[in-house]
Formats: C-alpha cells, structure tokens, sequence
C-alpha cells in the first residue's frame, strides 16, 4: 500500500472512531498501537494525526503526543447549535428531493444499527448513527451542505455514556428516533421530521453533561 494511501487509511479510520465518541477524551493516540491495529506504518499514523491536530480534531499534550480533546459545556452546545442548523436545513430540502433508494438506504441504516446496540456491540452503532446523519445530509441533494458537513468534523453525543445499560437506553431511543424521522421523510411531514430531529440532538446534550 503506497504511503498517501496508508495515511488516507489511518485518518478515516481514526476520525471515525473520534467523531463516534470511540476514543474517550484525553485518550493519548499511540501511533505504534494505531499502526498495529488499521494494518499501516507509524509513518502513516503519525501524518494522519498531524492533518487532524491541524484539523482542530486532536491536540498536543505538554510533554508531546496527540490527545483527543475534552468537550466542554460550551462546545457542546456550540456543536448542537451547528448540527441542529445543518440538518433542519438539510431536511427542508430533502422532503422535497429525497428518493426511494435514499429512503431505502436509511432504513437498511435503521435496520443496522438496530441490530448493533441488541447485540452490545456498542462501536458498531456509533458508527452507523453516523452513516445515518451523513445520509440524511446527502439526501438534500445540495452539493455545498454536504462539503460543509463533511469537513465540520461534527462529532455526536456519546462521549460520557460508559455504563452498558445507559449506552443500551440511550441508543434505544436514538433507534426510535431515526426510525421516526424516516417515517415523516416518507409521508413528506417536515414537521414531524424536524420536531424529531431538534428533539434527538437536546437529549444527546443532556446525556454528554449529565444534565
């Protein structure tokens, strides 16, 4: 594997996994484990992690090394704000553009992580409601949203939810949720679909600040 592509590799594969919540913070990223696990050199590794210090993703600790920053009260709100912004929008266009294979598509997501968060495996689901998000998105058919989104780095709310039964609660009502917008996605009630999704983003808030 040429090495552009093996830093390509390591830094979707590590921005995956940060934005998911799958590295707590303050998580020190060791390049020689990171390079073990996605299977590339630390050279590799090691240029991932300096684009996404750069991208504001991770930080530099004291004494060296790259660490996922902490989320404060602040930035969260920040980040629901901006979320909340992106994906109404995005949903405005998409009662209007979105096809039945887009429909299928977050069904078949629904139907995934589902299957995730019954079965424990909690990594999984982070990454599908991801898929779920990005694809609701795509589903405005607006090429500039969607570039906007992309490179935002938006991360969701799983960061403080380390007890199994609270991940299970809180992703059985996140199930609930995607699973209701779709509905109103298909019978074109925007109303339905933003109540959701505003309602979906302030209870991931509360769950990230204990509140």
């Amino acid at each position: 594997m040429k090495e552009d592509s093996s830093a390509n590799k390591a830094y979707s594969e590590i921005r995956r996994k940060v934005l998911s919540g799958q590295i707590l913070p303050n998580t020190r990223i060791k390049e020689d484990a990171w390079a073990k696990k996605i299977a590339v050199g630390r050279m590799a590794v090691r240029e991932a992690l300096t684009r996404l210090l750069g991208e504001g993703l991770l930080t530099q600790g004291e004494k060296g090394g790259y660490f996922i920053e902490n989320l404060r009260a602040d930035n969260v709100e920040e980040t629901r704000e901006l979320r909340q912004i992106l994906e109404t929008g995005a949903l405005e266009l998409a009662v209007k553009k979105i096809s039945a294979e887009q429909i299928k598509a977050l069904e078949k997501i629904c139907d995934d992580f589902t299957l995730m968060h019954t079965q424990g495996y909690f990594a999984g689901a982070c990454e599908a409601d991801i898929k779920f998000h990005e694809t609701l998105i795509e589903s405005s058919g607006n090429a500039k949203l969607i570039s906007i989104y992309k490179f935002s780095h938006i991360p969701l709310f799983h960061q403080k939810l380390s007890k199994a039964q609270e991940f299970f609660n809180d992703y059985k009502q996140t199930d609930t949720e995607h699973r209701q917008i779709v509905t109103a996605l298909k019978a074109k009630d925007i109303s339905l679909a933003r109540k959701t999704l505003v309602q979906h983003f302030h209870r991931g808030v509360t769950a990230v600040l204990d509140l």
